[in-house]
């Protein structure tokens, strides 16, 4: 269930990170399509809090860095380490796609830390994305890391859609997949979630939790690197995080 009043202050942020400028409240009312009052009342709110301002008198309202403030303040009690960041630096290095670290959230994978392939045929992808656990390579390396009655909770309550020609439509393909996955030392997704996109996912405990790490991009270039991927991605875990991590963390895909 959305909550409206919460969707539209997070709407109105997306928008300023997308514009990039201040906004009136005509235009914020026009462009979502709002009663001028309702849109009046929540901007009056995000300002009288601080966290929206007027650059200009008159020249329409932006967010202010208070949310930077609290961002970083959240972010501090619990930050990736920076071994983990580290590696998706060499790994954007290395294999010139889009990487990412994710973490579970329910049903789904949340992408914590992205960082963007600079080609121009690329796969998109942002910080707060959900895809979910059972269908995609990144949960699928997520779920591995669970114990046999999580795991069994997961599926019973996952909803089997055909995204694309790769999706999983059954909990005994989801078991076999992951299976597989182990016995060869990487996850990986062709057309399971999103329509052309590829991906190979790598199993990445932090701090005792099940996070996984990602790399992802269009499937006429990941499909035939698939292999080579895997091994870069093993290389580099093992040069950020330790040799024995992997042996230690995640035994079975101590292999390449």
């Amino acid at each position: 269930m959305i909550v409206k009043q919460a969707a539209n202050v997070l709407d109105i942020l997306e928008y300023f990170a997308r514009e990039q400028r201040p906004a009136s409240l005509a235009e914020l009312s026009e462009h979502f399509g709002w009663p001028r009052s309702s849109c009046f009342n929540l901007i009056q709110t995000l300002a009288e809090r601080g966290f929206l301002y007027e650059p200009k008198p008159r020249g329409g309202f932006y967010p202010s860095p208070r949310w930077l403030a609290l961002a970083q303040e959240i972010a501090s009690a619990e930050p990736l380490p920076e071994a983990a960041l580290a590696l998706t630096r060499d790994l954007a290095q290395l294999t010139a796609e889009t990487i990412w670290i994710a973490a579970p959230s329910g049903q789904h994978a949340i992408l914590m830390s992205v960082i963007q392939s600079k080609l121009a045929v690329r796969y998109m992808a942002e910080p707060g994305r959900r895809v979910p656990l059972h269908g995609t390579a990144s949960g699928q390396a997520i779920m591995c890391q669970m114990g046999a009655a999580q795991q069994a909770a997961i599926l019973r309550r996952a909803v089997f859609e055909r995204y694309g020609s790769g999706s999983p439509m059954s909990i005994e393909e989801v078991e076999a997949r992951i299976r597989t996955s182990l016995a060869r030392g990487w996850f990986e997704s062709a057309s399971a979630f999103s329509q052309d996109l590829g991906g190979v996912s790598v199993p990445l405990p932090l701090g005792g939790k099940p996070f996984s790490v990602t790399v992802a991009g269009p499937l006429f270039r990941v499909l035939p690197r698939v292999g080579e991927i895997a091994a870069q991605m093993h290389a580099t875990i093992g040069r950020h995080m330790g040799e024995e991590y992997l042996a230690r963390n995640v035994p079975q895909l101590h292999r390449l």
